[in-house]
């Protein structure tokens, strides 16, 4: 009676130290990744899951590896410069911000596909869709990179050191015209986002707390001659102001605080992040408790992210099988994930811009101040169309059509830089290839893997259709991308 005492005690930890396998180790890099190879899995499905998880967050990073194009150094072009241009120099002007932003686009691709840690990656795009800007309205690229860098610098360290720093940022200053809150004629924008869409969610501030705030944040402006922050006393309302139920001459990063001091807060990042990992939300009484759990140990740590993942990574819910291959894969996952889950090699990553944009992931331009919605909103007839095509032109047979993408010495026209995502009405094309080497990815399987050992390397969860009995080699692996499964992680 005492060993079974002793066992059932021990169980939860015999459990969490064993080695978790194949499958196991491919649902956390699918999820915490962006795609991962056969030799990653391998590698990480000897580890416990403690293991694999602690291992994943001790090696991010903090600035990117692929070198950025030269001229993210260079100073943004002063207002008056612009103001002085003609018609012809404007025109000039505005196709190189185009080109330079295609660039921003294409670096920033190169990144995701080349990292050692895609979990920094995957947590910048996280941050990137969650303080939402875009180029154009943002219009100088030097800032947006600036913006980018910031994220991935924060990606997984301090919310509260992020969120004051955001609220800082130049691109976002002007994006959400904080740029032009003065005393006099305060701009309730980035008041009115930082409550809604960063920090409390809908229903925690009232509209009174939206006015003051904006008060507080008056004189946080931006240098029109060098796109650096300038704060301007001179046009801070210094009168005394109440922002949920705090009153006094509130200054903007006092609002701040004040808005980190809500537990509302630590539940609603939590609740996005479970969103992006686990579910697509808490379906049964055991995930709304350890979403809460999560979220108090987010709270309890001053809103550090690294405990809040591994709390998140660690969850039952996590690893739940009814949670695997549930989230629709974005058009990043998809198509970056394919080229790192298959090993393909990528010369040139601006073809794979206009992939993603096509199906519905402009990078640097999402939608609205809300950013993309995700999940079955990445899906309709056009993008269903063209997440089929890409598979097919992938894992296509020799002779099959080759993909076409802008050429970096064309002229993009502004529809398809800078509006809706997808929207790719008169982008000039050239062909390209990226073709996987089929052989040579089977052959980094262990042993002489079966088609179903193969399946469980390439899919997050078993095939929709029913895969032909005697496929093998490139077709398999055609028809295991084809099939439905292969847009969910």
């Amino acid at each position: 009676m005492r060993y079974l005492l002793l066992l059932t005690l021990l169980l939860p930890s015999l459990v969490s130290a064993a080695a978790q396998g194949m499958d196991d180790a491919r649902h956390l890099l699918g999820r915490a990744g962006l795609g991962a190879s056969p030799r990653q899995i391998i590698e990480f499905s000897g580890l416990s899951r403690v293991q694999a998880v602690d291992r994943l967050l001790a090696t991010t990073h903090h600035a990117a590896l692929t070198p950025p194009p030269e001229w993210v150094s260079e100073a943004i072009t002063p207002r008056h410069v612009l103001r002085d241009m003609s018609p012809d120099e404007r025109k000039d002007f505005e196709h190189r911000e185009r080109q330079r932003g295609l660039q921003l686009r294409g670096w920033w691709l190169q990144e995701m596909l080349g990292t050692p840690s895609p979990l920094t990656e995957r947590m910048t795009l996280f941050w990137h869709n969650h303080f939402v800007s875009g180029q154009h309205k943002v219009r100088q690229p030097q800032l947006l990179y600036q913006q980018n860098a910031l994220l991935r610098r924060h990606a997984t360290g301090n919310f509260a050191e992020l969120l004051h720093a955001v609220a800082k940022d130049p691109a976002m200053l002007i994006y959400l015209d904080s740029a032009s809150n003065r005393k006099d004629q305060p701009n309730e924008n980035f008041a009115r986002e930082v409550m809604e869409l960063f920090t409390l969610g809908e229903g925690h501030y009232g509209e009174q707390d939206i006015r003051d705030a904006a008060r507080a944040f008056t004189g946080w402006s931006v240098d029109p001659d060098n796109g650096e922050f300038r704060w301007r006393p001179a046009q801070h309302d210094m009168g005394e102001k109440t922002v949920l139920g705090h009153s006094g001459n509130l200054t903007g990063d006092e609002v701040l605080d004040l808005l980190l001091a809500q537990p509302a807060t630590a539940d609603f990042i939590v609740a996005k992040l479970w969103r992006e990992f686990v579910s697509p939300g808490p379906a049964n009484p055991q995930e709304r408790r350890e979403r809460a759990q999560v979220a108090a140990r987010f709270r309890a740590s001053a809103y550090d992210l690294e405990t809040a993942l591994r709390a998140l990574f660690l969850t039952r819910s996590f690893w739940a099988a009814s949670n695997r291959g549930t989230l629709l894969k974005s058009p990043v996952d998809l198509v970056v994930g394919t080229i790192r889950q298959f090993e393909i090699p990528v010369s040139n990553p601006l073809p794979l811009v206009t992939v993603t944009t096509q199906l519905g992931q402009n990078l640097f331009a999402p939608p609205n101040v809300k950013g993309w919605p995700g999940g079955t909103a990445w899906i309709n007839s056009q993008t269903l169309l063209g997440r089929k095509q890409f598979a097919e032109r992938v894992f296509r047979a020799d002779g099959m059509p080759r993909l076409e993408h802008p050429a970096q010495g064309d002229r993009p026209t502004a529809t398809a830089m800078a509006t809706s995502p997808g929207d790719q009405r008169g982008m000039p094309r050239t062909p390209y290839e990226i073709v996987v080497d089929a052989d040579g990815w089977l052959a980094s399987l262990p042993g002489s893997a079966s088609p179903s050992e193969i399946e469980r390397f390439v899919l997050a969860r078993p095939p929709a259709g029913t895969l032909p009995v005697d496929a093998r080699g490139r077709e398999l692996l055609r028809l295991l991308a084809l099939d439905p499964a292969y847009q969910l992680r």
